[in-house]
Parts: structure tokens; C-alpha cells; sequence
């Protein structure tokens, strides 16, 4: 998937002018891309659009004006698009409760960094490769968000629109399996074409 440019990030008064309708299309492309798992666990698939918009909001959250200032917003947010015959998500663990916070991350330790997190495609299995830096299993300290690619083998891809997809953990405290919806995997082709 190409990378945003810098000529594509609109500036604050141009965006202020589409916010509403751009953020109201995310809203709905971003419903087929969000996919739960278990308890605790979403994933957002990221594509070019939800990267845009992620930009945009940080610009404007910050009031960047400076072009080169942009341009690192650029950088930093292009690492979360999928390479080719790859998915990239954003994984979130989401703990309603806040006295549960830190407990749950507690019995999640270690799930960025062992084989607990894979998309099955058909008898394909794929494990999930973590961005580094989220965890620390030495201090007890896990994050709350987290960045996975799945690199799906050529037979995998041919396979994505016609057979069972799902979202599989398999980490000692959270087991689950989520079969991604029909609209989830439509959405999720356009990223492996």
C-alpha cells in the first residue's frame, strides 16, 4: 500500500471545512474494519484512509502548522500501513472499568511477544508480528495499544475471499476466536490487492 505525502495532509482551516463528513465516513469504513476478540481485544485494520484520518486529527489536536513538523506525522503514521500481501492493526485493549486497568494488562503480559495472536485463512495459520517497545514483561509493564502485521503467504491471499478468516488468541489468560464477518473481509481485500 503506497504512503500518504505530505501534499495530501490538508491544513487546519481546509480541514475544519471537511472534518464532519470525512470523520462521518470513517466512522462507517471503520465499523467493517474492527473486528473484537474475547473480553478485552479490538483490532483496527489500517488502511490509507483510517491513516489519513489519524493524521489529520493529530494535526489538528496539536495545531502543527509547521511543514516539517507534518512531515514527521507523515513518517510515523505511514509505518502503520500493510506492506504488500500483508494486514496491519491496530490492536487496543479496552478495560471499561478503570480500577481493572492494570490488573488486566497484568494477565495479559506477554501477548506482543510469543505466538498468542494469529488470523487464520482456511487451514493457513499466520502469527501475528508485534511492533516492538509496547511491553515490558521484566517490569510488569504492558501497553494498552499495540501495532500487528500479518504477512499471509500467497496461497493465504488466494484464499482470503472464500474461505473461513478469523482472529484467533491463544494466550494462557484470554482465549478466544472471532470469525471476521463477510463486509470485514471485503473491506480487508482491497488492502491485499
Amino acid at each position: 500500500m503506497k504512503g500518504l505525502k505530505l501534499s495530501q495532509i490538508l491544513d487546519l482551516v481546509e480541514y475544519e471545512k471537511v472534518r464532519v463528513a470525512r470523520r462521518r465516513e470513517l466512522v462507517e469504513l471503520k465499523t467493517a474494519r474492527r473486528v473484537s476478540v474475547g473480553r478485552y481485544l479490538t483490532f483496527v485494520f489500517e488502511n490509507r484512509a483510517t491513516v489519513w484520518f489519524q493524521i489529520q486529527e493529530m494535526v489538528r489536536a496539536e495545531r502543527i502548522v509547521d511543514e516539517a513538523k507534518i512531515a514527521e506525522e507523515v513518517d510515523v503514521y505511514n509505518a502503520l500501513l500493510p506492506r504488500p500481501g500483508e494486514l496491519a492493526a491496530t490492536l487496543m485493549i479496552e478495560i471499561d472499568d478503570a480500577a481493572e486497568i492494570k490488573p488486566v494488562l497484568d494477565t495479559l503480559l506477554g501477548i506482543d511477544t510469543r505466538d498468542y495472536v494469529k488470523l487464520t485463512v482456511g487451514p493457513h495459520v499466520i502469527v501475528g508480528e508485534f511492533e516492538t517497545g509496547h511491553s515490558d514483561e521484566e517490569r510488569g509493564k504492558l501497553s494498552a495499544v499495540h501495532f500487528v502485521r500479518f504477512a499471509l503467504p500467497p496461497e493465504a491471499r488466494q484464499r482470503f475471499s472464500r474461505s473461513e478468516v478469523a482472529l484467533v488468541v491463544a494466550h494462557p489468560n484470554e482465549r478466544a476466536r472471532t470469525v471476521l464477518s463477510d463486509a470485514t473481509r471485503k473491506s480487508l481485500l482491497e488492502d491485499l490487492a
